[in-house]
């Protein structure tokens, strides 16, 4: 990774065309926005960033969400009011970021982006690792913007004479091979044969059709299933092991490019629209109307959105026509892998199992932070910015992130701590997400434990309130919970109001004045489910996940990670004076 082993640091000026003339990140919203741009400017002041690029926040419009493809549209909308017509000269890199992460809720105050990766002394963040995975193609490529996610990785090698060029009109897309499981949860390339082989590290080509998420049918019927004759161990991206596999394969996606003049036409159908009132995918609804393959019936198939809103078929029928004909240009990298850690299973696995992510990136059990030979451990754990007291036992196959550990604390196995001071005595129990969020219900500032399983599916609700038996916490019924804790289900349980019913949107979690109070009574919330023992929860204030999020404060939470940052420098700053 550059700027990891002398090479120029992160925070080095670069000559122009070297780097990007902005680097915009989504937001859901205007609070998330605040809390991109905070984080941005004390990596600024770290000098944790590039100096010469413009760094954008922009955050979706209020009312509906309208998904990443709506953000992109809206993306290019602020990048116009904000630079005028210099931006038809910009190679912009576009980060969706503006999730809420329900399925890795420790990344939910502060931003997937912003997620920490156990590398680098101090440690890089998703956003330092995407600027030095795609350092090489700004120089490579003409005005346009590339698109790409907050919580994937693509690693690849290539040959010392190739480059990966992003100069055609239209769409260029990066594609690399995956078996067909994977296939099934991406997006796939049906490849035109006659400008495509199948060996080399790097080959450009033209894509015939692009598959959103099909099942294993359709890929083989439509022609997307290849077999690789030079690739003995294709593993699966993403998935649990990193087993050998059939050498069929399909061509999955990842990152896309558009060029300046398809991105303004992208903007003008926007401005014409005047609102977008559903979510259209970056991926699904732009990528599906291109190639000569392209047949508007997906435009009718809803069967994979999250949410059927009003005018969705008919958007997705006007971009089909607006982009029909344009260009899909696939840059097959052969030897390259794509890595997704937007789950806590996932998390948990690339960061503390044997995986191939954790052996290519060489990521560290502890990095950047203070951990006494006398803590016990295995190597299969993952410490990231934190400070361990001696004494304290971290169980394997665990992530702790950003917290304080006492010397009377015993982490189970399988577990995520995030954001937390435990100093009493406790154990912690196997396969628990703990994560602590700061919040200014009133005027000060107040804290909040999320406690789940690691398991616990907080994207899942129901619409009545019979139906929360379905609900799991920590592998109980939800109402067994509430029972536990006197909490009476109720409408009015849920920060929804009666719309959806969830782990999400539960007021379950305790206002508590200390960060370290604040664990305490969630973990024994946990311990009540686990040995089915009453834990009275009557007299707080409570709060749902959601609610945390809106109350966030974010610049309380950044405190605290900077006291334990000067004090893990203070630390290395002691140990090399004192050789």
């Amino acid at each position: 990774v550059p700027g990891s082993d002398g090479a120029a640091p992160p925070g080095a000026a670069a000559r122009p065309g070297e780097l990007w003339d902005v680097v915009l990140l989504t937001a859901a919203d205007a609070a998330q926005a605040g809390a991109f741009r905070e984080q941005l400017a004390e990596k600024l002041r770290r000098g944790q960033l590039p100096r010469n690029v413009r760094y954008l926040v922009c955050a979706d419009p209020p009312g509906p969400r309208i998904g990443n493809g709506g953000s992109t549209l809206h993306a290019l909308r602020c990048l116009e009011e904000q630079y005028g017509d210099q931006w038809t000269s910009f190679t912009v890199l576009l980060i969706h970021s503006g999730g809420y992460s329900q399925r890795l809720p420790s990344a939910s105050a502060l931003g997937k982006i912003f997620t920490a990766v156990p590398l680098g002394d101090p440690v890089y963040q998703m956003l330092e690792l995407k600027l030095a995975m795609y350092i090489d193609f700004p120089r490579h490529m003409k005005p346009g913007v590339l698109i790409t996610c907050s919580d994937d990785i693509e690693l690849y090698s290539t040959g010392a004479t190739e480059t990966i060029t992003f100069d055609k009109p239209g769409f260029t897309a990066l594609a690399h091979p995956s078996d067909l499981a994977v296939g099934t949860t991406h997006g796939v390339f049906v490849l035109d044969p006659s400008s495509f082989s199948g060996t080399g590290g790097v080959e450009y080509g033209s894509c015939y059709r692009f598959l959103h998420k099909p099942d294993v049918e359709t890929m083989q019927q439509s022609g997307a299933v290849c077999v690789r004759r030079d690739h003995p161990q294709l593993s699966s991206p993403g998935s649990r092991g990193d087993s050998d596999t059939a050498p069929e394969c399909v061509y999955t996606d990842s990152v896309f490019y558009m060029d300046h003049s398809t991105a303004k036409q992208l903007l003008l159908f926007y401005k014409q629209m005047g609102t977008l009132c559903c979510e259209i995918d970056a991926y699904g609804d732009f990528l599906q109307a291109l190639g000569p393959g392209a047949t508007p019936d997906y435009t009718k198939n809803t069967s994979n959105v999250s949410k059927e809103d009003s005018g969705l078929v008919g958007v997705r029928q006007q971009l089909y026509s607006l982009l029909q004909g344009t260009a899909l240009n696939v840059i097959v990298l052969n030897n390259s892998q794509f890595y997704h850690i937007g789950t806590t299973q996932e998390y948990l696995f690339h960061f503390t199992a044997e995986s191939k992510l954790r052996f290519e990136l060489d990521l560290q059990p502890v990095a950047f932070s203070i951990f006494p030979d006398t803590a016990k451990s295995l190597d299969q754990l993952s410490i990231i910015q934190s400070i361990l007291e001696p004494g304290c036992v971290i169980g394997p196959g665990s992530v702790i992130e950003y917290s304080r550990i006492g010397p009377e604390v015993s982490v189970g196995k399988g577990s995520i701590v995030s954001g937390s001071c435990i100093y009493f005595s406790v154990d912690i129990p196997s396969n628990c997400f703990l994560s602590s969020v700061s919040v200014k219900v009133t005027d000060r500032v107040e804290y909040v434990t999320m406690a789940f399983g690691v398991g616990d599916d907080l994207k899942r609700s129901v619409k009545l309130l019979s139906d929360i038996r379905s609900l799991r916490f920590f592998g109980a019924s939800f109402p067994e919970c509430l029972d536990l804790w006197s909490i009476e289900a109720s409408d009015q349980l849920f920060s929804s109001g009666d719309t959806s019913l969830g782990l999400w949107t539960a007021r379950i979690f305790p206002v508590c004045s200390t960060l370290s109070e604040s664990v305490r009574i969630s973990l024994n919330m946990l311990n009540a489910v686990q040995h089915k023992s009453a834990f009275k929860l009557s007299g707080f204030q409570l709060l749902s996940v959601e609610e945390m999020l809106t109350y966030k404060d974010v610049e309380d939470m950044l405190r605290f990670r900077k006291q334990i940052y000067d004090e893990i420098c203070l630390q290395r700053q002691k140990e090399k004076s004192d050789f």
